[in-house]
């Protein structure tokens, strides 16, 4: 069973910048799309990011374009997700995710998840 571990979360002030990490427990996630998630306090979860099994495909949200960076480096097993120019609608638990579909899907339906880490956008 592909288990997944976020880290990387923390505070930051506002226009700061952060790197979140979701490692995998195996090398099966090389086959798989990651995507990033956040659920803010009291708000619905969305979709931050998406990579393709190769990481040449990716795709982001309205709301991060242009500050936020996916990547993935298969042979650490390990998918990041480089925050910039954060600001307090940042703020949220953030979760990483795996799908065993071929490409990144439009809907949430993933079967592997992470724990979550934390980010706190604040003065």
């Amino acid at each position: 069973q592909l288990q997944l571990v976020e880290s990387g979360g923390g505070l930051v002030q506002p226009g700061g910048s952060l790197r979140l990490s979701c490692a995998a427990s195996e090398f099966t996630l090389f086959y798989y799309p990651v995507a990033w998630f956040r659920q803010a306090p009291g708000k619905e979860r969305e979709g931050v990011s998406c990579i393709s099994s190769d990481g040449l495909s990716t795709n982001y949200a309205d709301s991060v374009k242009g500050r936020f960076t996916i990547s993935r480096d298969n042979a650490k097993r390990t998918v990041y997700l480089q925050m910039n120019s954060l600001n307090p609608e940042d703020t949220a638990v953030y979760y990483c995710a795996a799908t065993r579909r071929s490409s990144c899907p439009s809907d949430p339906q993933f079967e592997y998840w992470g724990p979550g880490t934390l980010v706190t956008v604040s003065e």
